[in-house]
């Protein structure tokens, strides 16, 4: 397994630079991971797939505007990207300056909110935000939504709303887990209708998942860390449900990695902390039958984890299928719903 095995060209004109007119609207293509059938469709269809009984397992982690532009003391620009919630008032963020700051550096941002630099773990600074009010706050009011580096026009209100999930209750990420973005509530209440559960799990997105994987042997990355939280709640509804014969379908790669390493020592428990889970193909999959996901960027860690789950060949064929349909792709794209290869 090589990382150039995970490559494609995607013309540009295929990387979605906004949302769909409606959330539901997305185009959705269905793969049958054993056959690698594919069958074209819409994304307000997807209930056709699902069966009563069925468990939909959501992330509901909330984007926050982790995007912040000031200057040092020393008049020196910089531009913080939060990248992780300590406590109310401390964070890991991505610093960039000409200069690195070092410890005990103030920094004036937004022209509102003072920070000190309280030291430096690898590539993210740990900061203090020196006001009263939760930082939390500070940055729903003077943040800016830190969109992907391949969405190039200026965050609006539009992007406000459009990238974060309905459901959207757990402030923390600075990504969107995106499979999630085509659900209205219409549509959520449709599925409850036809009998499908759903369960909640948290994954704090970090901005490490647009990162592209840059050694040839990805058993040599190191993967980047996010918090989650798989609840009680959740794990009694996964077990009622595959003891009951129903399919559980994890909506994102977030929720999988969440569920995934939930179930680390072989059985599904409640579980929280940090997980750097890594899956790639030859993964055996403990929980998570069926992945609802966008399409991914090529030399990712994500497209090795969609690869695990379908196939690498069937993952390269499906990525050719779409591409020549003029799916649209990434964040804002269109969707896959992967039944797992047996």
């Amino acid at each position: 397994m090589r990382t150039s095995d995970f490559d494609f060209d995607l013309p540009e004109a295929l990387i979605a630079q906004f949302p769909a007119a409606e959330r539901t609207a997305s185009r959705l293509l269905h793969m049958n991971g054993s056959s690698g059938e594919l069958q074209d469709g819409v994304f307000a269809d997807l209930g056709q797939f699902l069966q009563p009984g069925d468990l939909l397992v959501f992330n509901d982690t909330r984007v926050i505007k982790a995007r912040l532009n000031g200057q040092k003391a020393s008049s020196g620009k910089v531009e913080v990207l939060v990248e992780r919630v300590l406590d109310a008032h401390r964070a890991l963020a991505h610093v960039r300056a000409s200069k690195s700051p070092k410890a005990g550096t103030r920094l004036w941002l937004a022209d509102a909110i003072e920070v000190e630099v309280l030291g430096r773990h690898e590539d993210l600074f740990e900061l203090r935000f020196l006001d009263e009010r939760p930082f939390l706050d500070l940055l729903q009011q003077y943040g800016s939504l830190p969109l992907p580096p391949y969405i190039t026009h200026v965050p609006d209100v539009v992007d406000d709303e459009r990238y974060q999930t309905v459901y959207a209750s757990q402030p923390g990420a600075v990504a969107a887990p995106t499979a999630g973005l085509h659900f209205d509530h219409a549509l959520l209440q449709r599925l409850r209708d036809m009998g499908i559960q759903m369960a909640f799990v948290t994954l704090h997105v970090g901005a490490g998942t647009f990162q592209p994987v840059r050694v040839e042997n990805p058993l040599e990355h190191t993967m980047h860390s996010e918090w989650y939280d798989v609840p009680r709640t959740t794990v009694d509804l996964i077990r009622a449900t595959q003891k009951a014969g129903g399919k559980v379908t994890a909506v994102g790669t977030t929720a999988l990695r969440a569920l995934e390493s939930a179930a680390r020592a072989g059985e599904i428990v409640a579980a929280s902390g940090d997980t750097d889970i890594f899956i790639t193909p030859g993964y055996r999959f403990r929980v998570v039958e069926r992945l609802l996901t966008n399409f991914h960027l090529p030399r990712t860690t994500l497209l090795m984890l969609v690869s695990a789950f379908a196939g690498l060949d069937n993952i390269r064929h499906a990525y050719q299928h779409a591409i020549l349909q003029r799916y649209r792709f990434f964040s804002y794209g269109d969707a896959m719903l992967i039944e797992r290869r047996e």
